[in-house]
């Protein structure tokens, strides 16, 4: 698949249904039937049975009585490892349906697709191998007393994942959930259902037992709802905008389960004038045009030092203008169509609103001409007039750039944590004082200097602010996925005193 576009197409299902103790689930006479849209063509290539409360008490049924009373918490490590490596397994002999599925249903460019494939059969290899090195911990110091800690699975997990980068986003979420012994009900988005679907199957014909990984479709208010609030739920994890974030939280806190709250971000892109201009320009059209724009990680404020700000604009949309736009099974292609027509309505909004704030449009701004059907919008770029503006401060989710110019080091880190989001920050400078000075002094999870976006899934990730709550990583998923146990045994004969004698 490296090297070659995608040319073989794949059977896909009149119905998409849930998938419940290891089994498909007939349709559900009761629920609701949604279009599954292709964006490239505007074409209907699949229904999906909406999830009611029924169906979902029936998948989180299946979870429950596989983690009270199946083999999965109880299991060996080595044994449990096995199945988490058959899945990576499994997962990569598939990689071709799974990335076909993904951009038919997506519009992702199948270059992003390809390295989303990748992360999502790592991301089982990862967790596998840090749930086997788990330990306790032990204490003598209370003369007389043994004391021993240890870590249990938590429980029943939702998992709930979103429609601009389900493959990844959603195996992170599952991944970082089922090694520990835990089970879970995965409800990913009824914009993009088909490749979710197609990695459940291919879990069980990798070996997970039934009920250990449960999925059921549908729309937030719906399936979503009845998921959060359902009490045998133990924890939720949720990756998505930060609206739907702030209401799962208030669910979760009424019901007095932990969350893990993935969410949006508006992300400053800084380039000093002490930059690899080139670098900097390859790493700016990266960072907000990749993955169609559609990322919470997106450098979407762009902030230019004065010195450097006109050569580098010009630059940035010439290269814009030059970008592919097309069917993303196409190799070549670089900027698919957006997931759905609402989003794709949203974002063109916007620049009505760029422009009412007076910010000037030196690019894009609308659909692309050059396709009849489709939800294709042009690379757009606006400069604004201050960090004030809307489009500097809400979350576009689109291939929408903002630039923003600034004199100052102190100047950049204001504009930068001006935002009530804190999720990534993007340094560019070869002085190491500047890069140094941004990293301790920008309020977001991860800073990049000189890089465009890496994920290193050792290291903890997650926002600030309204980007989230808590981290994905391998000591911040065992801390959210797991429950401490003290137990605690006499050395030597207990002396106490002995009530009514």
């Amino acid at each position: 698949m490296n090297d070659i576009n995608i040319t073989r197409t794949f059977p896909i299902n009149n119905f998409v249904t849930s998938f419940i103790d290891g089994e498909s689930v007939k349709k559900n006479m009761h629920g609701e039937d949604i279009a599954v849209i292709n964006p490239t063509n505007e074409e209907t290539i699949s229904q999906l049975r909406e999830a009611d409360d029924n169906e979902v008490d029936l998948a989180v049924a299946s979870a429950r009585r596989a983690f009270d009373k199946g083999n999965w918490p109880r299991m060996d490590i080595n044994d449990r490892k096995d199945i988490l490596y058959s899945i990576r397994d499994h997962l990569r002999r598939n990689s071709e349906e799974l990335a076909y599925l993904e951009c038919l249903n997506t519009g992702l460019p199948l270059q992003s697709v390809r390295i989303h494939v990748a992360r999502m059969a790592r991301n089982f290899e990862f967790f596998a191998e840090v749930a086997s090195n788990v330990h306790g911990e032990t204490y003598t110091q209370t003369a007389g007393y043994l004391t021993y800690v240890t870590r249990e699975p938590k429980g029943v997990a939702a998992c709930i994942a979103p429609w601009n980068a389900p493959l990844a986003l959603a195996s992170m979420r599952v991944a970082s959930c089922i090694p520990w012994g835990n089970t879970c009900v995965l409800k990913p988005s009824e914009y993009t259902p088909l490749s979710m679907r197609r990695m459940v199957e291919i879990f069980h014909e990798a070996g997970l037992p039934s009920g250990v990984v449960n999925l059921v479709n549908g729309r937030g208010a719906v399936t979503g709802n009845a998921l959060v609030n359902h009490p045998d739920i133990d924890m939720i994890g949720f990756t998505g905008g930060t609206t739907t974030g702030r209401a799962i939280a208030a669910t979760a806190g009424k019901n007095l389960k932990p969350v893990a709250l993935e969410l949006g971000g508006k992300s400053a892109n800084i380039i000093f004038d002490t930059a690899n201009l080139e670098l900097a320009l390859d790493g700016a059209l990266a960072g907000i045009f990749g993955n169609n724009g559609q990322q919470c990680l997106a450098g979407s404020r762009i902030l230019l030092q004065r010195k450097i700000a006109d050569t580098f604009i010009e630059k940035f949309i010439a290269r814009a203008k030059k970008i592919r736009i097309g069917d993303p099974m196409l190799a070549t292609t670089e900027i698919g169509p957006l997931a759905f027509r609402g989003h794709m309505e949203r974002v063109l909004s916007f620049v009505d609103i760029a422009k009412s704030d007076g910010a000037e449009i030196l690019t894009g701004g609308k659909r692309s001409p050059a396709h009849e059907k489709g939800w294709f919008i042009e690379p757009t770029a606006v400069l604004a007039k201050s960090n004030e503006a809307r489009v500097c401060q809400e979350e576009i989710f689109g291939p929408f750039a903002t630039f923003l110019i600034f004199d100052t080091l102190e100047e950049a880190i204001s504009i930068a944590n001006n935002s009530k989001y804190g999720l990534v920050n993007y340094v560019w400078s070869d002085n190491l004082n500047t890069v140094m000075r941004c990293s301790r002094d920008i309020r977001a999870g991860t800073v990049w200097a000189n890089t465009p976006m890496m994920r290193e899934l050792r290291a903890a990730f997650g926002g600030y602010k309204e980007s989230g709550i808590g981290r994905d990583g391998p000591q911040a998923s065992l801390e959210f996925f797991t429950e401490l146990k003290a137990t605690i045994i006499p050395i030597d004969p207990v002396k106490m005193h002995r009530y009514g004698v």
